[in-house]
């Protein structure tokens, strides 16, 4: 496939569309040119299948017991909130009439 080339101008009023024709594959490469100069490249990124995080590999894999525990203290959490009324009653406040003078 060719590379399209794009000016500034055409690349700020059509951002949306242009980067949808690199992420769905219609254009490989898209270049950005200033008074038909190319100085960028609109590329996809290519997935990995890495995972990105903070956390990754710092915790164990989940085993049938952690599982089974959590599934017990979900349970345990839905029937507590469950057997409270969901809109409790507001007592009742009395109200004094006032006196006309």
């Amino acid at each position: 496939m060719p590379k399209v080339k794009v000016n500034m101008l055409e690349a700020k009023t059509n951002l949306s569309k242009l980067v949808e024709a690199v992420e769905t594959g219609k254009e490989t490469e898209i270049i950005l040119a200033r008074n038909g100069k190319p100085v960028a490249r609109i590329v996809p990124i290519e997935k990995t299948g890495i995972r990105l995080g903070l956390a990754e590999g710092k915790f164990p894999p989940l085993t049938d017991e952690m599982i089974a525990e959590w599934n017990r203290e979900n349970e345990k959490m839905w029937a507590d909130y469950l057997s409270k009324p969901l809109f409790p009653e507001e007592p009742v406040r009395e109200t004094r009439r006032r006196k006309r003078a």
